[in-house]
């Protein structure tokens, strides 16, 4: 008799824990919940698969939160070796539609209404840039 109580109990333990594991695994923080309203524009990705990968994403803002820039940009796609840059630019502004890869990775007209750069190096480092071209 005690025996059964015992698997009962253990039954409705696993159950349970089984339960908040699904609940943690399906209400995982995402990229809607942050308050920055972004917008991603335009993205690039190179087309070799056997070399470094590149990531390339101009992103509209509706306000400058630089905390909430750097967590948008660690949601992004990176693979090991590779580069994932976020351009981002307050809502309103021009914006490029077309990016490309290499150093320069929209046309330079767009340059003055870019208020900040986030990258990931190939080795997992992350910063962010404030006007990155003035």
């Amino acid at each position: 008799m005690q025996r059964k109580y015992f698997n009962i109990l253990l039954g409705v333990i696993v159950l349970v824990l089984v339960g908040w594991m699904l609940k943690g695994t399906f209400t995982q923080p995402g990229i809607d919940g942050l308050k920055g309203e972004f917008k991603e524009i335009a993205h690039y990705r190179n087309d070799n698969n056997t070399g470094p990968i590149q990531y390339v994403f101009a992103v509209t803002v509706k306000d400058s939160v630089w905390n909430e820039m750097i967590t948008y940009g660690n949601f992004k796609p990176h693979h090991k070796g590779g580069n994932t840059k976020v351009y981002y630019f307050l809502e309103g502004t021009p914006v490029p539609g077309k990016l490309y890869a290499g150093k320069v990775n929209f046309d330079t007209s767009f340059n003055k209404y870019c208020i900040a750069l986030y990258e990931k190096t190939a080795m997992g480092n992350t910063s962010i840039e404030k006007a990155p071209f003035k």
